[in-house]
């Protein structure tokens, strides 16, 4: 997988997930969310809500996949 889609999956992994930018983030805490996204949504599933967010609340959902997006590259 190319280096640029396994973030950008991450990421939506992540934008689906519980954690908010407002909470104390660590590699470990990152970790666990992606991994609990993966599981309860599938990469696809993830993809899917995201997707859904962006439709109903744009206003909302670019900020905090610009934050998703920044949170895993970190």
């Amino acid at each position: 997988m190319n280096a640029d889609i396994a973030l950008a999956v991450r990421a939506e992994a992540l934008f689906v997930s519980d954690v908010q930018p407002s909470d104390p983030v660590t590699p470990a805490t990152v970790e666990a969310a992606v991994q609990q996204s993966f599981s309860q949504y599938g990469p696809d599933g993830c993809a899917e809500r995201v997707a859904q967010e962006f439709g109903e609340h744009p206003e909302i959902a670019a900020g905090r996949m610009a934050w998703a997006l920044c949170t895993v590259q970190g």
